[in-house]
């Protein structure tokens, strides 16, 4: 007679449909990375070029780490766990497995914390569309600057509304408009679909929203590809042309090799704990083989297909070359915006677009909300309501400290870069306990229990040894190019030098224009001067430009707040991770300890049947 202490332990979800379970994980992919991120990386670094790492990462890197994960969640929930510490510390019971396991969890939070900010964006600016509120912006700002070109006054309407919409002019600028209504929808949207659990929330309205919001990338392509407009000599054909033609030269550039692999995690979800999570509510014979791949097709669909044929080449026709590269914030609040001026229809397909991107974000959101719910339900034994109240509570300080720090959004970039630090190191962990501490070949064995098809036995060696030596090289490559970086964008004193040494830098280029580039810097040099190769300031400036004394001191504050802002994130991060892991190292000593002894006394076997 077992002796294992017995817990109330709450009966566990499984999804309903293997269709439920691809749309859900394929949502929680598509998102704004999609449609934004990806045309940008793309024209960005070569091009059609591109496509080269792009493929050799998402076939090296995307599928592997994919069927790793769905693997493990599986297994996970076979021993009672949906949460990451809960299903690492079950496969290994070794401290790294707790701290892989609270980094897994700890990236959907911290990501969900801006990201719902963007997406209450997306929600405004669908709103505006389909309000004539951009037209009415725009045409009220052609008609104040007569004889300027419509593009540029377009492009500057479209980016001041951005920096006015994000509050990028001040911290708390946020606060003083409407952004917090359309932020407090979206919560409480998340919240309501989440609260209704795995099946009737997340499944459900996945099968809703999926269909929808590929239907209206559809249409907006289709629209796209129908142009017949004609803009100095642009076509549509050329935008694409634009955005595919190969620049092979880039392929020898490290960084756009970089940029293709995290491109992947972020179509795909990998490392982020999001997977692990959803692929526990799995039964332990569903397939996960098919249902990897086929999540994975449809994100790659709506990446490659929707998102890189629309924004780059409509930017191309109606905006010129010059605006029609940039990054996600760009591209996305910037780039579209304007184009929509232009398009026949525009305020409609605008608000469709921005409709869209709020679906996309919509289905990415809730799904890095439901690991810590698990954790919360799974390692304390909490109720929904209490799991869901608690996390609402979290949330809602991080995100609204995000929000308040909004100036140049630096407390949102230092957020995105440190999630995307650990996303790697996540992904590497999971790896290497699937390679190395389950084993390779069990693994796979696991994996193609219940499988439609079998994985390929040559998946063996690249799980083992091909996949982890990839991430290896990528988390040096990502360390070694942006590090030192970060490192001085947390740097007060360099930074507030920095920024007042361009106020002066500026001053020296209006004078001396005549000057080309190189020699304009040897002139900046001499003037402000140089001390063992790092540029700093002369002890006399010359009069010229002493009256930009004050100018410069309030650049050099400015920068010295945000250097501060960031270093506040990466402590704010660093505590989290500890705190998180101590309740992970707490509840694996207790309840989910116990869950698993149970699950093990009623025979369940990490081997495959």
């Amino acid at each position: 007679m077992s002796t294992t202490p017995q817990l109330d332990l709450q009966k566990k979800e499984n999804w309903g449909s293997k269709l439920g379970v691809v749309l859900a994980v394929a949502g929680s992919a598509v998102g704004l990375g999609n449609f934004l991120r990806f045309p940008g990386t793309a024209v960005n670094n070569g091009g059609g070029a591109f496509m080269i790492p792009y493929i050799i990462s998402f076939l090296i890197l995307g599928i592997p780490i994919a069927w790793c994960e769905w693997t493990i969640g599986r297994l996970g929930g076979r021993y009672g766990q949906n949460n990451a510490p809960g299903i690492m510390y079950a496969l290994w019971r070794r401290t790294p497995a707790k701290g892989i396991g609270t980094l897994t969890l700890i990236i959907p939070m911290g990501v969900y914390m801006y990201y719902v900010f963007i997406e209450a964006v997306c929600l405004r600016y669908a709103i505006e569309f389909f309000q004539q509120g951009f037209a009415e912006r725009f045409a009220t700002a052609i008609a104040a600057s007569p004889g300027t070109e419509e593009i540029s006054t377009v492009v500057g309407s479209a980016d001041g509304f951005m920096q006015e919409t994000f509050g990028m002019g001040a911290n708390g600028d946020v606060f003083s408009g409407s952004m917090l209504w359309f932020v407090l929808i979206c919560f409480l949207a998340n919240f309501f679909i989440i609260y209704r659990g795995v099946t009737k929330g997340i499944e459900s309205f996945c099968k809703i929203a999926m269909p929808l919001l590929v239907a209206c990338a559809v249409v907006i392509l289709i629209r796209v590809l129908t142009l017949d407009a004609v803009v100095d000599d642009r076509t549509i054909g050329h935008g694409l042309g634009f955005m595919w033609n190969p620049q092979w030269e880039k392929l020898a550039d490290p960084e756009v090799w970089l940029r293709a692999a995290g491109q992947i995690f972020f179509s795909l979800s990998v490392g982020f704990g999001l997977i692990l999570c959803y692929s526990s509510y799995l039964r332990p014979d569903d397939d996960v083989v098919l249902s990897s791949l086929s999540a994975s097709s449809t994100n790659e669909f709506c990446e490659v297909v929707l998102g890189g044929m629309i924004v780059i080449p409509t930017a191309f026709l109606f905006l010129g070359p010059e605006n029609a590269t940039g990054g996600t914030f760009t591209l996305g609040f910037i780039t579209m915006p304007a184009i929509m001026h232009f398009m026949p229809f525009g305020s409609f397909f605008g608000g469709m677009w921005f409709g869209l991107l709020f679906l996309a974000a919509v289905t990415s959101s809730i799904s890095m909300l439901q690991p810590a719910i698990a954790f919360l339900e799974d390692g304390f034994g909490m109720k929904r309501r209490a799991s869901v109240l608690i996390l609402a509570l979290f949330t809602t300080c991080g995100a609204g400290l995000i929000m308040y720090f909004s100036h140049n959004l630096t407390a949102l970039s230092s957020t995105d870069f440190w999630c995307e630090f650990m996303m790697i190191v996540a992904a590497l962990g999971q790896v290497l306990i699937f390679g190395w501490v389950i084993g390779a070949r069990r693994g796979i064995k696991e994996a193609n229990r219940g499988a439609d098809f079998q994985i390929p036995p040559f998946m063996v060696f690249v799980l083992k040894y091909v996949t982890p030596a990839f991430l290896i090289t990528i988390l040096a490559m990502w360390c070694y190019s942006k590090g030192p970086e970060r490192l001085e964008q947390m740097s007060p004193t360099i930074q507030g030098q920095a920024a007042a040494r361009n106020v002066y830098a500026e001053e020296i280029a209006a004078r001396f224009d005549e000057l080309d580039q190189k020699a304009l810097q040897a002139k900046v040099t001499d003037v402000l001067g140089v001390s063992d190769g790092v540029p700093q300031f002369v002890d006399a400036l010359p009069e010229w430009l002493q009256g930009l004394d004050q100018q410069a001191d309030e650049a050099r504050a400015s920068a010295e707040a945000d250097a501060n802002v960031a270093r506040f994130v990466f402590v704010g991060v660093l505590l989290l991770f500890l705190f998180v892991y101590v309740l992970a190292d707490i509840a694996c000593r207790n309840r989910i300890k116990r869950t698993i002894q149970i699950a093990e006394d009623e025979g369940v076997q990490m081997e495959a049947a």
